[in-house]
């Protein structure tokens, strides 16, 4: 187990050197819904934080989504271990995309109340970037999804700047793979909380996931092509 979270530690420490991600004084909001995903972005910043030469502080971030929450104290404790602030924002989200407008494709709506309410919890406790938790996977489906839903080859970049809000957005894990993230979870390392969402896996992302393990099967290298294809493309899709 030790030796896998160093690969990623190596993953994430790159993308941070690459992108130039963290520097020295950083104040970082970290949004943590208690996935796999966000779970292991907390874990390797809080170590990252440690020994990177570029001192930053992290504090981390829940959103209650105000229907269906999950129990989050077992993210409080897992904080509180890693000696990271948390604060847990009680929003009315799920109530108003799911009983109030009643969305049929509620995702859109869904993403753009939650990255709102969390870039505005940021400002206000003086952090001046977000780190989100995709990974190389969510690269990929985002990458796909663009390209057949918007006729554009387009994915999301490794540092956004929202100059209206003055906040960098920050994606450390964009090198590592799902797979490697389902391993630490599978080995007792990270412990997610259950999953509330009513339409999780019934989504469209869901469907390029799916398609990308079907392209796999029949090319192993399929994802290490499409995702060199991207980098090389550089800005223009990024």
């Amino acid at each position: 187990m030790v030796v896998k979270i160093k690969k990623l530690l190596g993953q994430l420490r790159r993308a941070l050197k690459d992108y130039e991600m963290i520097k020295t004084g950083d104040k970082i909001c970290i949004g943590v819904s208690g996935g796999k995903d966000s779970l292991t972005l907390l874990t390797l910043l809080a170590q990252t934080r440690r020994y990177y030469p570029e001192k930053f502080e992290i504090h981390a971030v829940t959103l209650k989504m105000g229907l269906d929450d999950p129990d989050f104290s077992s993210v409080a404790a897992y904080c509180e271990s890693l000696d990271v602030k948390y604060t847990i924002l009680e929003t009315q989200i799920a109530q108003i995309v799911f009983n109030e407008r009643k969305e049929e494709n509620p995702c859109s709506l869904c993403a753009n109340m939650r990255r709102g309410a969390l870039h505005n919890i940021a400002k206000e406790l003086g952090c001046n970037k977000v780190a989100l938790g995709h990974h190389r996977d969510d690269v990929l489906e985002t990458f796909l999804m663009s390209t057949f839903y918007e006729g554009r080859l387009h994915t999301f970049s490794p540092v956004t700047y929202l100059d209206r809000m003055d906040i960098h957005l920050i994606r450390p894990m964009i090198y590592i793979e799902e797979k490697d993230i389902k391993r630490l979870v599978k080995d007792g390392q990270i412990h997610p909380v259950p999953k509330t969402c009513r339409i999780d896996g019934h989504t469209n992302r869901e469907y390029f996931k799916n398609l990308l393990h079907t392209l796999q099967q029949k090319n192993h290298d399929v994802k290490n092509i499409l995702f060199g294809a991207i980098r090389r493309a550089g800005k223009d899709n990024w």
